[in-house]
């Protein structure tokens, strides 16, 4: 069931005490498009400025492989012939947000060779690039390691390497919808699968390198094929496969 926002509260944990949190922005994927004014296309393979998306992938990314439908968001990813095809939209420069508690229900493809992910980039990627502009992975699966969930940060200290990260282990967590749900404020971030803590990053030094965390950030939604992270192998046999995505909601 969706809820009407700013009439919903939730519970949540600061520095160790209770926190109220209220509902401030919510995506429910309602109508049969998304949002020009909240949600951008990524495009293509990435050429010529970032090959490959950075991570040698081997998907070309449309503005048709999704669809609105039910209130809920698919991505679909496909092979068709020699090439595979998938989706990425982003809400830079138009939904951004610092702070809060962040959670998105989905449910995951599977297969070997898939990478969903719902993760932000810091608002000011354009600025000082990446790693500089930080990045937090709140959902990240890779259909060659069933079971498994990563959640991770990327900051300049650890050199953009997945080196702040914990992988989950979460019995058939492949199987129906999930919430995937991070807690952040000034001195933390706790991430959360189904409201149980699996992760929470606090470096005692905060600076620029460290703590890239403190200015808003965008959101990113994606299925990549391969890459350094969910290949090398591809199972073609898996495919076309859906991730689908429920809803988004922002709370502060």
């Amino acid at each position: 069931m969706k809820v009407l926002m700013g009439l919903l509260l939730v519970t949540g944990f600061c520095l160790g005490q209770k926190k109220q949190y209220d509902l401030v922005w919510e995506e429910n994927f309602d109508g049969n498009q998304l949002d020009p004014k909240i949600w951008n296309f990524e495009l293509g393979d990435g050429c010529p400025n970032l090959c490959g998306w950075g991570n040698n992938e081997a998907q070309l990314y449309t503005d048709t492989n999704h669809k609105l439908e039910n209130g809920f968001l698919t991505i679909t990813t496909k092979k068709e012939g020699n090439v595979y095809s998938s989706t990425r939209i982003t809400t830079k420069d138009k939904k951004e947000f610092q702070y809060g508690k962040i959670e998105a229900r989905a449910k995951l493809p599977i297969g070997s060779g898939l990478w969903p992910a719902f993760w932000m980039l810091g608002a000011n990627i354009s600025e000082v690039g990446w790693p500089q502009c930080g990045e937090i992975d709140i959902l990240e699966y890779v259909g060659k390691e069933p079971d498994i969930i990563f959640t991770s940060l990327h900051t300049q200290a650890s050199h953009g390497n997945t080196i702040n990260t914990k992988k989950t282990k979460i019995e058939a967590i492949e199987e129906g919808f999930h919430v995937y749900a991070i807690e952040w404020n000034s001195d933390k971030i706790a991430f959360f699968v189904d409201d149980a803590l699996v992760y929470t990053f606090q470096p005692e030094e905060k600076n620029e390198a460290t703590w890239p965390y403190d200015q808003s950030f965008y959101f990113i939604i994606n299925v990549a094929i391969g890459g350094n992270f969910g290949g090398p192998v591809i199972d073609d046999t898996i495919f076309p496969q859906d991730f689908v995505m429920d809803y988004i909601r922002v709370y502060q």
